[in-house]
């Protein structure tokens, strides 16, 4: 009986330990936002220990008389919580990278060492104390972590220092950096696409955005027939964006915009600006920056670099569009390029957008693309997926919006489904990582949708109270407001809601699984 407990206290284990893995990768391995979201999930965690908990109750119960009983019990419960909390669909699977491995592997050490202690010692109560084991999975995930910093320190250095060495060996490269709270993702894949006709670019795949992330692309992809190397930079702390500046060489930056994001790690917005503008600052004499001049905190911030600057309601920059029309088969303004007005048309639609295409058209245009490739080209833009992307449907349309979700985007997802003459939907679990600014710009953010939207879908009773009081305030008609507790059950609801008109369904954010 005792190995049979054993083995369903592995399995247990096991199943807990995949679980918190997964979270800890979702967190970036950042032990801040881990700790932040272990204290919000602290009743969630408790119901996946529940059984664990029960079990080293009867285990103590019984330690005293009937403990095969006891062991019983508790083994039921073991595979009980092996069974509630594997590992399911998620929206994004774990990853079983070198470093996971390394760190699944000092974990099970650590368990292995408490496992032997009972084999060795045979105290009846150390049943228990492998029980309680299982649901210190987490804590014991971040000693692993922080054991294993020194051996992650000496692989990664050493990644870095290829991926220097390889860079520095390409004299004819030219980088550009992009960095900003939001829209870097878009402008990366704009850039690419306007600057592709001319040069041969290689930019970061996905969401390469990391320090480690920029190393392996740059191991694994550059070669030396690129020309240009377009870098998004992701930063959740000071000194992130310059570490990243110190491997690539930026000759060119791009700063996106400037916001909330990220709060909780950055600990104030005067850590998001420095951070931002690491990219500018790392930029040599004969280098050039291209800001949002739409953006307050950017446009605020003085530096002495070569600043070329771009907007959409700033006419006090380089580059402004106007005649700005916007329907469900894309968008389409003007620029003035060298003192001539050009005409654009783009699939893709929305302020947001336009705004992006600004400043890549900026970029291209100061790298020698001429203009009538520049037309060409952003006339076969496609949208980027999940950010502000039209889906049309039989019912109406889709504005996908799940990737994008922070104050500046959500509004301008706004926007764009207001112009709209059909029945309109918003779909939202709200917007995360803003810190201690996170219920003021929910509730804002509840009171625009109240503005627009015909009908309200919320995904999560508690997530979303910000978001639910900012509509109360706009008094709402509550009829025409629903709350889901999935994704999947919002937007079938969206889906099959009777309306009199067409429907046009924005989805604004989808959460990742640890929310």
């Amino acid at each position: 009986m005792i190995y049979i407990f054993i083995i369903s206290n592995i399995s247990a284990f096991i199943s807990l330990l995949i679980y918190h893995t997964h979270i800890f990768q979702l967190n970036s391995y950042n032990e801040i936002e881990e700790n932040n979201w272990l204290r919000e999930n602290y009743y969630p965690i408790l119901g996946r220990n529940l059984g664990l908990i029960i079990s080293a109750l009867f285990i103590f119960i019984f330690s005293f008389k009937f403990q095969v009983a006891g062991l019983i019990i508790a083994t039921i419960l073991n595979i009980l919580t092996a069974i509630l909390n594997r590992e399911k669909n998620s929206k994004i699977p774990l990853k079983y990278t070198n470093r996971v491995k390394r760190m699944l592997f000092t974990v099970c050490i650590m368990y292995i060492i408490m496992l032997l202690f009972l084999i060795i010692d045979h105290n009846f109560l150390y049943f228990a104390v492998l029980e309680v084991i299982c649901m210190i999975t987490p804590y014991m995930l971040l000693l692993s972590n922080t054991i294993n910093k020194p051996i992650e320190k000496h692989i990664n250095d050493g990644f870095i220092n290829d991926a220097k060495r390889k860079i520095n060996s390409m004299n004819n490269l030219t980088v550009i950096g992009v960095t900003g709270s939001y829209g870097k993702t878009s402008v990366k894949h704009i850039l690419g696409k306007l600057l592709s006709k001319d040069y041969n670019v290689l930019i970061t795949p996905g969401n390469y955005n990391t320090t480690l992330g920029v190393v392996i692309t740059i191991r694994e992809h550059l070669s030396p027939i690129h020309d240009i190397f377009v870098c998004e930079m992701g930063a959740k702390s000071l000194g992130e964006i310059k570490e990243i500046c110190d491997i690539v060489n930026p000759r060119y930056g791009i700063i996106t915009s400037i916001g909330m994001q990220h709060l909780e790690t950055f600990l104030s917005l005067e850590n998001i600006i420095t951070t931002k503008f690491e990219l500018a600052e790392a930029l040599p004499d004969s280098g050039t920056v291209f800001l949002n001049y739409d953006n307050e905190y950017i446009v605020n911030h003085h530096i002495n670099k070569n600043i070329i600057s771009y907007a959409v309601d700033n006419k006090n920059s380089n580059f402004v569009p106007y005649d700005l029309q916007v329907d469900e088969n894309g968008s389409s303004f003007k620029l003035d390029i060298d003192n001539t007005p050009t005409s654009f048309k783009t699939k893709v639609i929305g302020k947001h957008n336009v705004l992006n295409i600004t400043g890549c058209i900026a970029v291209a245009h100061e790298l020698g693309v001429d203009t009538s490739t520049l037309i060409q080209r952003v006339a076969q833009l496609e949208q980027v997926e999940h950010r502000q992307q039209i889906i049309k449907k039989d019912f109406g349309l889709i504005i996908d919006d799940a990737y994008n979700s922070n104050p500046s985007g959500a509004k301008s997802a706004l926007d764009t489904l207001s112009m709209f003459d059909m029945t309109k939907i918003v779909v939202t679990p709200g917007m995360i990582e803003l810190g201690d600014k996170q219920y003021e710009l929910n509730k804002e953010f509840g009171k625009q949708i109240a503005d627009v939207a015909d009908y309200i879908i919320l995904v999560g009773k508690k997530q979303t109270l910000p978001i639910q009081d900012g509509i109360k305030e706009k008094n709402y008609d509550e009829k025409n407001l629903f709350i889901e507790e999935s994704m999947q059950k919002a937007l079938s609801l969206a889906y099959t809601l009777k309306t009199d008109k067409q429907k046009a369904i924005l989805i604004e954010n989808d959460l990742p699984d640890n929310y």
